[in-house]
């Protein structure tokens, strides 16, 4: 036997108890894990999202559940909240607090015109003293109010609706057993690979 065969002889003997179906198993194990881990992050992302919605619908604890459910997503894999290119409307919609600043303004709005339109009326009462009913004055009423009244302030719906892209690798159960996974299977392939080269030359 030349040295060169001694030598894959003895590495063949080295190698022989090394059974790459081990690491095949690993990797199985570790998949299966990764499997439930990666349900497990998109699982307590829906929960943090419905808490998102029922905040919002009450009007209570808006910001703080909106950043919790932000922190988890972008710190989880399987958790991605974002509309994509072909979705029309992004996945987070606050739509109960929108509408409570919309009617808030337009309340406020209300308010404050129904005060001008006195304001209005008492000054050109003093410009038009004269006049069947104030029909003379209803110009300089008209004229007044646009010169010195508000329009409703126009809230952007976008400033109340969100996206979330969740990140391709985490470091946690379902990161962590998915690199484990994918470790295990190439060292079981290299192993296949090493053990029938090795085998050949000891032959």
């Amino acid at each position: 036997m030349t040295s060169n065969k001694k030598q894959m002889h003895h590495l063949w003997t080295r190698l022989r108890p090394l059974k790459p179906w081990y690491f095949f198993a690993l990797a199985a194990v570790f998949g299966v894990i990764g499997a439930f881990a990666l349900r497990d992050n998109n699982l307590r992302m829906a929960e943090l999202r419905d808490a998102v919605y029922a905040a919002d619908k009450s009007g209570h604890g808006v910001e703080e559940s909106l950043q919790e459910l932000r922190s988890y997503v972008g710190s989880h894999m399987n958790t991605s909240l974002s509309s994509g290119s072909d979705s029309v409307y992004p996945p987070i919609q606050l739509k109960y607090t929108y509408q409570r600043l919309v009617e808030k303004a337009g309340s406020t709005t209300s308010e404050e015109n129904a005060t001008l339109y006195s304001s209005a009326q008492k000054y050109c009462e003093k410009k038009i003293p004269t006049g069947f009913s104030g029909r003379y004055r209803l110009n300089c009423i008209q004229q007044y109010i646009s010169q010195h009244g508000s329009a409703a302030t126009n809230i952007p719906d976008s400033l109340y609706k969100f996206d979330f892209a969740s990140p391709r690798w985490s470091p946690d159960l379902a990161g962590w057993t998915m690199v484990l996974a994918i470790l295990s299977l190439a060292v079981g392939i290299s192993l296949v690979a090493v053990r029938r080269f090795v085998h050949q030359r000891a032959k």
